[in-house]
This record gives C-alpha cells, structure tokens and sequence, in this order.
C-alpha cells in the first residue's frame, strides 16, 4: 500500500551483480537513476557504468560503500553514493546485491539524520513529537523542568498530567497546526501540572505539522523553552509603561491614585490601596508632627480586600519592603524628598511570595506616581484662582433651551505659561433660535483670558443685534484688530505687553429649530461637525476666513439643512492638533470618534467619551468641546399668515391669533397677543407697507413676529400726553418679556416674546 512505503529504500535504485561482475538484475529505480533500460545493462559488466575507471571502494564489516561518478543514458556522469551487500550464493556462484542513490541526496539523508539524532539529544531545547490525534510518541527527556509528570509520557495525551484549562490551550493550537498546515512560532502558553502547586511556567511554543512521503499527515512536533522570566519581566516592563501612562494622564490627586490602583490589579497584586497625605488634596506640602508621622487618607483602592481605617499614620521616613503572611508590599510615594504617600499591594498566598524584582518595578512605578502627584498638588495651589476665573468667563456647563440641550469640556491642559484662551458660548436668541461660539485666543497666561473674556462679551453683544454670522465676525474682526494695536502700544514705563495678543480664532453657528437650518461662518476656526441621527458624521463645509485681526477680508456664510436629533459639535484646536500631529489625520480622527460615541446616554458623558479617546501626548493645547443636540419646532406649533398693507386686515390677524391660541390652550394669552399683533401690525402697514407677514411661534415662550420689507429699525420713544399716537413700542415693550428686531434679506423683523 501506498502508505506503507518506506522512505529510504523506495528511492533507492538497485543492481544484482554475479561473481564475474555482471549486472544480472536492473530495478526500476535503477533504469529512473541513469536513464539505461534493463536490457542495455544487464550482462555487462558492472565496471562499464563507472566514469571513473579507477575508482575503489572501501570495505566495511559487512561490505563496501563508496561514492563514485556513473555513466548515464544521457551522456553526463552522475555522482552517487552505492553499497554492496553479499547475499548468499545460489547455483550460479555468489551475488551482491548493490544499492545507489544520488549522492546529493543521500547526503541529506545523513544530515536530516544526524539532525533527528542530535536535536532529541541535546538538553536545552524541549522536543515532542504527537501523533494525529495528540498523543505523546516520543519527547527528549525534559518535557516540563519540574514535578508531577509521569514516568514515561508515551501514549498519553496532555490532560493526563496537565491542568485542563492549560492543556486545553495547547492541544488548540496543535490542533490547528494539523488541521491547516501552518506552522506555530513563538505561541506562549502557560503550562501547570495536575499536582505541582507552584504558578506552572511559560512555554514558548514552536510546532510544524509532520507528512510521510506519500503526504499522509502522521502528527505534529513541538518545540518549547522555558520563558517564564523573560515574559515576566516583559510583563513588569509592559506595567511600567502602562503605570506611566496611566498616572501621567490627569493633574488630579485622586485621579492619579484611583488610576495607580487600577493599573496595579490584576497585573501586580489581587489588591491594592494607594494612601494620600491630606495636604497634598490642598496643594500643601505634607509636614510630618513632632513625633515624626504623618496621617495619610485611603485615596484609591482596587481588587478584593478586607476593609480597613479610612485614615492610617505612618512614619515620614517610610521604606519600601514586601511581606510574607500574606505576601504583600509596600513602596513610598516620595517626590523630592517629601513623602506624599504610599502604596500597598497584597496577593493570594497561592501565587507565592513576593520577588526583589517584583518590588523593583512598584518602586519605580511609586516614583513616577509621586511625580505626577507632586504635580498634582502644585497645580492644584497654583491653578486655583485661574480655574475660578476660568468659570467665571464661560457659560455653564450644560444649557437647554427650545431649540437644543448642550453640554461642553473643556480641559485647561497648559500648566506652565497659564490658563489657555479657548472659549465656547451658548447664546438664546429671538424665535427660539440659538448661537453656537467656540473661539481660540493666540498665546496663554492672564492676557489670553482677559481678551478671551472681551470677546465672548462682544460675541454676546453682537449676537443681541440678531446679525447674519458673516457680518459679525466683520464688526468682530474689527474688534480684535483694535484690541492688537493697543496691545502693541508703550505703556506708562516705555514697556510693551509682555504677551501680547497677535489674533484669535472663532466660529458662529445659528440654528433655527422652525426651519431646521443652521447658518455658520469661521474666521481661521475649525468647521463644525455634525452627527446625524443614525451616527453619520461629517464636517460643515465651510470656507474659513483669516484669522480674527488680520482685517480686511471678507467672511462666507454656509446654510445646512439639520435633521432633528442630530448633535452638532464646536471644538478647539487642542481636539485635533498635537505635538507633530498631522491636522488632517486629528480631524479625521475627531470624525472618527464621534461617529463611534453612543449619545443616547446624554452629552456630558458623550463629551467626556470622545475628550477620553484622545491619545496623551496629543493633548499639547488647551481642549475645548461644545456638543449641541438640535431639536425642531413641530409644524403645528408654528401659525403665520401674510397680509396687504390694509388696516383693514389687522383684524383677521387677530382674529386668526386668537383661534391659534386656543387650540394651544393659551386662552390667558389672547388679550396680550392680540393687542401686541394689532399695534406691531399697525405700524407696519403704516410705515412700511406691504406685504406683512405674521409669524406665531410656540416653543418654551410664545414668540409674536411681524416681518415687513422696510430695513428702518423700530425706536421706542415716551409719547406726551397730548399726542395721539406713539406709545406703540411702549406698550409693546410693557406687555411682553423682552422684544426686539431683526435685519432680513427681505426687510426686517420686529419681535415680542411672552
């Protein structure tokens, strides 16, 4: 059968010569090997197949071997390694039975088995060789370097001796190696016998599938070391990074300890307590008493523990060491010289005491905590009267108004020249609208905030005249260009500004929840990026503008159609750019976060989750995020109606008014409202003609409009007491909220809001 051909002797070709030294017999192999039919080679004799006449060969115990050059059927010598074996003599004299292969071959052979040989030999490499279906044929003599194997592994399977969750591991990967052919290279496993109550080892593993000559899959073999040290020191370098990273990444004291202690477990210890002096929660240097010992507070805990004393006093001059009952060990946190804590780890008695190396890497993860606390503190004492300015110049975290629920981050992450000039605004206007601002002042320290602070005051202002967003960054522009030449003048002592103001950046959005449009313009700002309804993000194209201060240049207007629901976000450049950064790769990647963050468990945590997705080192600027989740005005919460310049149809306006408040159940607004429409009506037929449009808007107030095509503003002025007109805009203005007026592309808008 094909499958019981044996290697070796299959391709091995063979001669039967005689005593006189003819070839009496020619195999098959023989004739594949030279190229010379049976009945060309038999009866001649053997010497006439040599190249080389005077060749000899060389006796052995029970024969001759050699390597010589035979002549071929097709002209060219062929170098071959032959043996002679006798066999015993018949009638016709003695026989010798001659066999040959190609000498390069056979040299394999002797290599592939001097390889075989030495490779089961050798004691510094694990060998195993499994059948098909992973029972154990034949291993070198250190399978596992320690107890609980048995005597002689052949024929066992690994879960006879290996805990089953390992060997399950490991026959896995074997098995796929058979099933695909592919061989495994450096799988690591960890490997613990049934009745050794150590932690088992690491094995690298290598293993390649085996064939026989006809292709049949026989097994697979597995090469394996021991590489438990070098993957845990890869495993405590790989804690080091991670610890760095993880406490490198806020400037709060508990944050950095909370983030120590959830670094540390499961990876060091089954549980872990970080301990904090409470001055350091401050900013103060922590002092110890007179009895040299300080009071540290139980900050940060992770894994299973008993519970134990919120507070806990330690000496100042605490070392580093580890425990044995339960292993444990204890590393100070101690930044230039001042102790501001510690952290303890304790581990299941199971897994074994505590190693040098072991305390090696806490101590220096301890180190490098206690930087990032020391830090900490120091920006906590410094920063804390910029952060309360910082509050008291932007708008409130979160708003909700008729037209969108917000919410912003903003994270100041410049420690050394100040407080940033990043800024963000929520604005209410008229109909329900909203303005959206986000705004970038150049440089940090007091004059960035101070100018941050004027401008998001100018915004306000501006936005109070209900302008189109290109025409205020025009009067805004104008501002700042202002605001650089005083910067640039002498003061009092003959000194410019230390750091001064050279521009800024800024973006208006307005969002109409009736028409469900949104208009913006950038002046060198970011576009805004939306986020429809079914995740989809994309950002406004808009073509920004100069910076702010260069003057001169015009803005463009972009208007976009916003579905309801969809979340519209206003950012700084500390979102998208970093050290070396590529703005295109921040913005899409800013894109990308967006459309992956689940907005349906409100913005604030929205917010956070795509601020939190930014890599550490990116966060090289202040970053500021304002996220603005739209809503419509439904249609039949919307009544207009267009009239002729007629005083006569003042009437029917009113009439039409009151119908439309009693469907929106606002019986106790029809007096005001009608008296209200009749004289904003009034005065526009009278000084504006016609056509008129009147507009009712339910959403959170009841707004009345009443747009004209005049581009003259209103003017409210006191009426004496004999004329007989002119207390209109008075009246107006006493029976209403607040009111107001627009410019339009058509005209202008006058506004009243109860």
């Amino acid at each position: 059968m094909e499958n019981r051909r044996l290697p070796y002797i299959d391709n091995m070709a063979a001669a039967l010569v005689d005593g006189a030294g003819r070839v009496v017999g020619w195999t098959p192999a023989a004739e594949r090997l030279l190229g010379l039919p049976a009945d060309q080679v038999t009866g001649q004799p053997v010497r006439a197949l040599l190249a080389e006449p005077g060749h000899k060969p060389q006796r052995t115990h029970d024969g001759w071997t050699g390597d010589t050059l035979l002549r071929t059927g097709g002209g060219y010598p062929l170098a071959v390694s032959y043996r002679v074996l006798p066999l015993m003599a018949d009638a016709d004299g003695p026989r010798h039975l001659v066999l040959g292969a190609p000498a390069e071959r056979v040299a394999q052979w002797r290599q592939d088995h001097a390889f075989t040989r030495e490779l089961f030999l050798q004691d510094r490499i694990g060998l195993a060789v499994f059948d098909q279906h992973l029972r154990l044929v034949r291993t070198n003599t250190h399978l596992l370097p320690y107890t609980g194997l048995p005597p002689d592994l052949r024929g066992h399977r690994l879960d006879e001796f290996i805990q089953a969750p390992d060997a399950a591991a490991l026959e896995e990967l074997l098995r796929e190696v058979l099933r695909t052919g592919r061989p495994a290279v450096r799988a690591e496993v960890l490997v613990r016998t049934l009745d050794d109550p150590r932690g088992g080892v690491v094995m690298a593993i290598e293993a390649f599938r085996l064939t026989d000559v006809s292709g049949r899959v026989i097994g697979v073999t597995a090469l394996f070391s021991d590489v438990t040290e070098v993957y845990r020191s890869r495993e405590r370098l790989g804690l080091l990074h991670r610890a760095t990273a993880a406490v490198g990444g806020t400037l709060s004291v508990d944050g950095t300890a909370q983030d120590l202690a959830a670094v540390l477990v499961p990876a060091l210890g089954d549980h872990a307590a970080v301990d904090i002096a409470e001055a350091v929660f401050t900013g103060e240097e922590p002092v110890p008493g007179e009895d040299g010992l300080l009071t540290l507070r139980r900050t940060a805990a992770a894994g299973q523990a008993p519970p134990t004393a919120a507070d806990v006093v330690v000496d100042a001059e605490l070392p580093a060491g580890t425990g044995e009952d339960p292993p444990s060990m204890t590393a100070p946190l101690r930044a230039r010289g001042i102790l501001l804590g510690r952290v303890t780890l304790h581990r299941d008695p199971a897994a074994g005491p505590y190693e040098e190396a072991d305390l090696d890497v806490l101590r220096q993860i301890a180190g490098r905590t206690a930087l990032a606390l020391d830090n900490a503190r120091r920006y906590t004492r410094e920063h804390r009267a910029a952060v309360g300015l910082q509050r008291s110049l932007l708008p409130p975290a979160e708003t909700d108004t008729a037209a969108a629920t917000t919410a912003s981050v903003y994270l100041p992450t410049d420690t050394a020249s100040g407080v940033g000039g990043d800024w963000f605004d929520v604005i209410p206007l008229s109909s329900a609208r909203v303005a959206l601002v986000a705004g970038d002042v150049v440089g940090h320290g007091l004059q960035a905030s101070a100018t941050m602070g004027r401008l998001r005051t100018a915004v306000r202002t501006l936005a109070d005249l209900d302008l189109e967003p290109d025409e205020l960054l025009v009067h805004l522009d104008d501002l700042v260009s202002q605001l650089v030449v005083d910067d640039g003048e002498l003061d009092d002592d003959g000194d410019r500004s230390s750091d001064p103001v050279v521009g800024a950046t800024c973006v208006y959005a307005v969002y109409d929840p009736v028409t469900g449009r949104c208009a913006a313009a950038s002046a060198g700002h970011p576009p805004p990026a939306l986020v429809h309804p079914d995740g989809r993000a994309e950002y406004l194209r808009i073509s920004p503008g100069p910076p702010l201060g260069v003057g001169g240049l015009p803005f463009e207007a972009v208007e976009v159609d916003v579905p309801s629901g969809s979340v519209l976000a206003l950012y700084t450049d500390g979102l998208i750019e970093g050290a070396g950064a590529d703005l295109d790769e921040g913005m899409a990647g800013l894109l990308e976060r967006l459309a992956g963050t689940d907005f349906t468990g409100g913005l604030r945590a929205a917010g956070r989750a795509v601020v939190d997705g930014l890599p550490t080192e990116r966060l090289a600027d202040d970053v500021t995020l304002l996220l603005a989740r739209v809503r419509e005005v439904p249609p039949e919460a919307v009544a207009s109606w267009t009239i002729e310049a007629d005083p006569a149809a003042v009437s029917g306006v009113r009439e039409a008014a009151s119908r439309t408040l009693g469907e929106w159940g606002l019986d106790e607004l029809v007096f005001t409202t009608e008296l209200v429409l009749s004289e904003l009506v009034t005065n526009a037929i009278r000084y504006a003609g016609g056509p008129v449009e009147v507009r009712l808007i339910l959403a959170g107030t009841l707004t009345c409009e009443v747009s004209d095509p005049s581009a003259t503003q209103p003017r409210m002025r006191r009426a004496r007491l004999t004329d007989e007109g002119g207390r209109g805009l008075y009246l107006v203005a006493q029976l209403t909220n607040r009111w107001g007026s627009r410019y339009t592309r058509t005209g202008k808008t006058i506004w009243a809001e109860q």
